[in-house]
């Protein structure tokens, strides 16, 4: 197993939109998890960290100053995620009173260091402190490595809220009370 990784989770700053979408596309097309690979529709979307700073809080995993990621800027971008509350842009199964993440992705080169835990453990926080009930996600079939980490971190499956955003595409949920 590889050493964690001494990181600093942040907003992403405006210029890092363009390296942090690519970062969630790649991440998405890397590991299969898109049914049309390089022509799927949904790759818009990842590309998309503007718009998703706009409407959302856009977070990022960076190596610190003085940790080999220079000033914090693009380069360092080791991963990211999106957190949305109910009735935003970005929140798809959140109800009243909860926060939902999505969009959660990891260079490949630092998976397996906390950089994933790191993020949600943030958005977590970040929940908590907006007094919300709930934090929600949805997930494909396929994401193992994530079901496990959601696990870990208390997180409970919800079968009564798994959805399918088109067809053919079912989404799994879970959620973690903040109480």
């Amino acid at each position: 197993m590889m050493a964690a990784m001494d990181i600093t989770i942040r907003a992403a700053r405006p210029r890092e939109f363009e390296a942090v979408g690519e970062l969630t596309a790649g991440a998405y097309l890397g590991d299969g998890l898109l049914d049309f690979g390089a022509d799927d529709p949904y790759l818009a979307v990842l590309r998309d960290a503007r718009r998703r700073a706009e409407h959302a809080d856009l977070l990022v995993a960076v190596r610190p100053r003085g940790a080999g990621g220079g000033d914090g800027g693009d380069s360092a971008v080791l991963g990211t995620v999106t957190l949305a509350v109910h009735g935003g842009a970005y929140a798809d199964i959140a109800r009243p009173g909860e926060g939902e993440f999505r969009t959660l992705a990891v260079r490949p080169e630092a998976r397996g260091r906390g950089v994933g835990e790191a993020l949600v453990r943030a958005c977590v926080e970040r929940t908590r402190a907006l007094g919300l009930e709930r934090l929600v996600l949805s997930s494909q079939h396929r994401m193992y490595a994530a079901h496990r980490l959601y696990g870990r971190l208390g997180f409970v499956r919800t079968p009564d809220r798994d959805w399918c955003p088109i067809a053919d595409v079912p989404l799994l949920t879970f959620a973690l009370a903040m109480r």
